[in-house]
């Protein structure tokens, strides 16, 4: 069973709008910070934003800040990401991470987002 299976990537144009969904089993759900990473090849995997437990709190990288929301439903296991005002530069493979404070991780394999014209 796989712990992390994202969805909802893909290819559009420049301006446009993507949302991604991260399917979560296998781990108390409710308890973990979600986050979701973009990695360009050849460079770092960086974070792009993390939600709470509760999903009360949230966090952006200044550069995602007004364009992309996560959020979740912890009735579903599921942490979103919606990308609105989608740049070339946003081109990468997107993953779903889970962390806990016990420092229990998990990663999923990740789905390409293709911003061109």
């Amino acid at each position: 069973q796989v712990p992390l299976v994202e969805s909802g990537g893909g290819l559009v144009q420049p301006g446009g709008s993507l949302r991604l969904s991260c399917a979560a089993s296998g781990f108390p759900f409710i308890y973990y910070t979600m986050s979701w990473y973009r990695q360009v090849a050849g460079k770092e995997r960086e974070l792009v934003a993390g939600i709470t437990p509760s999903g009360g709190g949230t966090n952006y990288v200044d550069s995602m800040k007004g364009r992309f929301t996560i959020s979740r439903d912890n009735a579903k296991n599921t942490v979103y990401l919606q990308m609105n005002s989608l740049k070339p530069e946003d081109t990468a493979v997107y993953y779903c991470h889970a962390s806990s404070e016990d420092a229990a991780t998990y990663w999923g394999q990740g789905t390409q987002v293709t911003v061109t014209s």
